[in-house]
């Protein structure tokens, strides 16, 4: 008997990933994937680098095209919304772009919804000129408005046959802003404050805490922070934005306590909200954090119906306990694991696969700094997981000091008191800083402790590293202070 189909909502990374693994290992497989947009299998994370002007069209963030997919023997529906979920009959409701509303049957169905772009703390982001960053049409925008009037068009932009002229149409006939507010310190506000800098344009960043990055820690906050202010960017830090105001149009910032600015484009990057409204009316069940709860194979607890990606969580490597961490490598990982067990996996007896656990790793630059940051850094966090935690920070050399290019490198790391073992990291420098963070994310799924971090065998030539690597050293402080030495 033909199995009931694969059916996927969500095209983006967990969607394609595990559409993708099903098809390839069970071709005989129906795999249908529901796209409510036009645009699938994005770059996220390139859109500020658009925006910028480094990545020419909007199109080369594409990691696969309708035609690659086709070719992948998975049936891709764009613009077709899933609306609604019955787990009993195993069926979805599917509003096509004529409207109509059909059922559709499934075997399995993995939820990949993603998230959305918070704006709720914010009045006014309604007007003409206030956009959030998360998806292609908010990059195309955004771009559209910084370009001189009259010469923003599909075709400038490289929207190919996927930009709605709707979209930028608001902005054609805009004159470039001259000032521009970012409204959130976070991994986007930061991005952007590059992006719009590198286009001359009198960049303002507003951050209600009193640190940019706040999940990196307060040494990476730093040089980030004085790297923003030399080249230009203004930043108003423990201070909270509460509206934005205009007629039609963005043309005032205020904020709690007084503060105003005049600007003429205002960026929101104040977080993100997980797409679950597919399952609240039924039996799937939320995590804490909100979003979808999953097993360590994506299932839910619901008997055939999976998640991955920004709406679902995932197990984390250092407390043990799910979390949501919605990042791009998470969302892949789980959705090619979950299409492995979807299509059966003859080496493993029909065992589902693990989606694999996460620490939070992740990257980000700030014009010349590189910053990364694994696992848990703050103490609080670190406390309430069940952890006494102790932290040191270090500065060391890139490279040898007498080699070309050595650069300060600043690595703070964290661990257990008690037990010794690595909590967490964060690294910021400008040669090379932000991939040595995939050395602590290592050590962190190994549940090493800060002893055997300072053990590794890592390479060692002048041009690459100092003898001892700077994480090596940030291992051997610490280390000392878990001892009670000086070293």
């Amino acid at each position: 008997m033909t199995a009931e189909p694969f059916v996927v909502v969500g095209g983006d990374a967990a969607g394609l990933s595990a559409a993708s693994k099903c098809a390839r290992e069970d071709p005989d497989r129906e795999v249908v994937v529901f796209e409510r947009g036009p645009w699938v299998s994005y770059a996220h994370c390139g859109t500020p680098y658009y925006v910028k002007g480094e990545v020419a069209d909007l199109t080369d963030l594409l990691s696969l095209s309708p035609e690659d997919i086709d070719e992948r023997g998975i049936d891709l529906r764009r613009e077709h919304e899933v609306t609604g979920l019955d787990t009993d009959d195993r069926t979805v409701t599917v509003r096509g772009p004529d409207g109509d509303r059909r059922e559709r049957p499934y075997g399995d169905l993995l939820v990949a919804t993603g998230a959305r772009a918070l704006t709720d703390p914010v009045d006014g982001t309604g007007l003409a000129g206030v956009r959030s960053l998360h998806g292609l049409d908010d990059a195309a925008a955004i771009r559209a408005a910084l370009e001189p009037a009259g010469e923003a068009t599909v075709e400038s932009l490289g929207g190919g046959d996927f930009l709605d002229p709707d979209v930028i149409e608001p902005y054609a006939d805009w004159e470039p802003p001259e000032t521009v507010a970012v409204v959130g310190g976070g991994y986007v506000g930061v991005e952007m404050a590059e992006a719009f800098a590198a286009r001359d344009l009198d960049v303002h960043v507003f951050q209600r805490s009193d640190h940019l990055l706040d999940p990196f820690g307060e040494a990476v906050a730093e040089r980030v922070e004085t790297e923003l202010r030399d080249r230009g960017v203004t930043l108003h830090l423990d201070t909270e934005v509460e509206r934005l105001a205009g007629d039609g149009r963005v043309e005032r910032l205020a904020c709690v306590g007084g503060t105003a600015l005049d600007v003429d484009l205002a960026l929101v990057g104040v977080g993100i909200r997980p797409n679950v409204e597919l399952v609240a009316d039924t039996a799937v069940e939320l995590g804490d954090s909100g979003a979808v709860a999953v097993d360590d194979h994506g299932r839910t607890s619901v008997e055939g119906v999976y998640a991955a990606g920004d709406c679902a969580e995932a197990r984390h490597a250092v407390t043990g306990e799910f979390d949501w961490v919605p990042l791009g490598l998470t969302a892949n990982r789980a959705g090619r694991a979950i299409g492995q067990t979807v299509a059966g996996d003859p080496k493993s007896a029909g065992d589902p696969k693990p989606t694999g656990d996460v620490a939070g790793t992740a990257v980000v630059k700030a014009f010349a700094q590189e910053c990364g940051r694994t696992g848990i850094v703050d103490h609080e966090r670190a406390e309430t997981a069940g952890f006494d935690p102790v932290s040191e920070t270090i500065t060391d050399l890139s490279r040898s000091s007498y080699y070309p290019g050595a650069a300060e490198t600043v690595v703070t790391l964290t661990a257990d008191r008690e037990t010794g073992r690595l909590l967490g990291g964060t690294i910021v420098g400008t040669d090379r800083a932000a991939v040595r963070i995939d050395t602590v994310a290592t050590a962190l799924e190994a549940d090493l402790t800060v002893p055997e971090v300072e053990a590794l065998d890592l390479g060692y030539a002048p041009p690459f590293s100092p003898v001892w690597d700077p994480v090596l050293t940030a291992a051997k402080v610490l280390n000392g202070s878990l001892d009670g030495t000086d070293d």
